[in-house]
């Protein structure tokens, strides 16, 4: 019965995900989504405590494995964006990186959720760049992840930002 549980769920977190990204966060309901799962709505209000905790756990979800992909090697820069490539701006986990920015901005918990994303992000990228003796590695890690995340935003609004920024970057770790 335990994983049948954990199946719902599961389908529920990549139903979510989906809609998040085809309709928009605000336009995800109950209803909608239960059907995307294949489940009754009253199994959604059984397994997460309200709609917008489980598109809170969905959609950081999405990030976190986003950002699992974004690993940093001996090419710092080519390990940071290459893997942007699979960014379209107008992919799913581009649109749903989007839609969870904006409503972060009136959701205190999501907020401090993809904050504590971004800064276990910084502080392993800070670590990285600490053991190669760049300087300020902590400050240049939050550079670096503001220009990475601000460049997977920006690519459905602008196509330059799908150039090759390799040369700049590195100039930039100089």
């Amino acid at each position: 019965m335990a994983e049948r549980g954990r199946d719902v769920r599961q389908r529920l977190l990549a139903a979510a995900v989906e809609l998040i990204a085809q309709k928009g966060w605000s336009a995800v309901s109950t209803r909608i989504l239960a059907e995307r799962a294949g489940v009754a709505p009253g199994v959604v209000h059984y397994h997460f405590s309200s709609l917008q905790a489980l598109l809170t756990e969905a959609a950081v979800g999405a990030m976190r494995a986003a950002v699992a992909g974004l690993e940093p090697a001996e090419d710092l820069v080519a390990g940071l964006i290459d893997p942007l490539e699979n960014f379209t701006g107008d992919d799913p986990v581009s649109l749903v990186f989007v839609e969870t920015y904006l409503a972060a901005t009136r959701d205190a918990e999501l907020r401090e959720a993809i904050g504590a994303l971004v800064i276990e992000f910084q502080q392993k990228l800070a670590g990285w760049l600490a053991e190669r003796a760049v300087d300020q590695p902590q400050e240049t890690a939050t550079v670096l992840v503001a220009a990475i995340d601000g460049l997977m935003l920006h690519r459905a609004l602008n196509p330059s930002a799908k150039a090759d920024l390799r040369p700049v970057l590195r100039r930039l770790l100089g």
